[in-house]
């Protein structure tokens, strides 16, 4: 039977459906490791910026344009529904969806019949993306959303049982489009297995999954131990080398881009605009004037009020690389495949 109950009070108890694709590997924001962290109480995240704001602010409007245009009704509900076989699995659905009529008052239906099978139709899931990225949606009426999406879609599926979960997304204020997602049960087990694998093997044998950018080795190993040396494997030591090797070849594509641009500008003088044969080549122009606050300045003016304004900033740790005496000889031997 379906549990449906609140699970807002600590997501630590599950996984839900933007974790999949993190989980997956699906996500631009989110690792593994990310999810992990969260699981495991290491850290609190608390998104609160203008785009997660303005999503939750969209919501609604997305949903009713959605119903408006299909004429389904919806119904809404705060509460997690977990999955019939494994607790762990949770979902906070946007929309129910009941083939009533806009008219019809089905607000006091239970989303659940007694046998604890979902007595809606399908399911709804409201976004809004950037017109920007466009091309990572397919046709419409298709199932070509984002994987992350489409993951999450498949996610709520398993844990109501039912066939359909729409997607509906407003690009910018003018493009709105529905897909239409339907369940895939050998790949809904792939991720139901790939779900518990992190659990149990993860999760709860606290245990950090592998870590996939530097990104997350900075959260794995936030601070060092003080004096602490360790001695370098020989493949590390080669590795170092050609670090060393590929940032010599960066600095010299720098310095190439550089004396190209200085070329450019020296012929644009104080022209905005460098074309050929009618069509722009590069444009050279001030930037709208923006400003700044004069810390400097005010730390000489107001020295009593800057201390009001300071925060302590905890820096990520920097990896440096040191010149090898030997640099030379090992990035050699690291092109040519020659053994130590």
């Amino acid at each position: 039977m379906l549990n449906n109950q609140d699970f807002t009070a600590n997501r630590t108890k599950y996984l839900g459906g933007s974790d999949i694709g993190a989980i997956l590997g699906f996500s631009k924001y989110r690792t593994a490791l990310d999810v992990w962290l969260e699981k495991t109480g290491r850290i609190v995240n608390k998104v609160d910026n203008l785009p997660v704001r303005f999503g939750s602010f969209a919501e609604s409007f997305v949903a009713s344009e959605y119903a408006t245009q299909t004429g389904y009704a919806l119904v809404h509900s705060e509460e997690g529904v977990a999955h019939p076989t494994y607790p762990f699995m949770v979902g906070h659905i946007d929309r129910f969806i009941f083939k009533s009529s806009l008219d019809s008052a089905i607000d006091s239906e239970p989303l659940f019949n007694p046998d604890g099978s979902c007595a809606a139709a399908h399911l709804l899931e409201c976004k809004t993306a950037s017109p920007f990225n466009q091309s990572d949606w397919g046709e419409l009426g298709t199932d070509e959303v984002p994987m992350s999406y489409l993951v999450q879609c498949l996610w709520y599926l398993a844990i109501t049982n039912l066939e359909r979960c729409d997607v509906a997304v407003l690009f910018g204020k003018s493009d709105f489009r529905i897909y239409e997602v339907y369940r895939d049960k050998e790949l809904e087990d792939l991720i139901i297995t790939k779900a518990a694998a992190f659990w149990n093997d993860y999760v709860l044998s606290d245990t950090p999954p592998p870590a996939q950018c530097e990104t997350d080795y900075q959260n794995l190993f936030k601070k060092e131990v003080a004096g602490k040396a360790i001695e370098a494997k020989p493949v590390i030591y080669e590795l170092t080398a050609k670090l060393q090797l590929l940032n010599s070849e960066i600095k010299s594509k720098e310095l190439e881009i550089s004396h190209i641009k200085q070329t450019i500008m020296e012929q644009m003088g104080e022209a905005e605009l460098l074309t050929y044969q009618g069509q722009v080549l590069a444009t050279w122009k001030s930037p709208k004037q923006s400003y700044r606050l004069d810390s400097k300045r005010l730390e000489l003016e107001h020295p009593e009020m800057i201390s009001q304004y300071q925060v302590p900033i905890q820096n990520s740790r920097r990896l440096v690389i040191k010149e090898l005496a030997n640099s030379v000889k090992v990035s050699t031997r690291i092109q040519t495949g020659e053994c130590a």
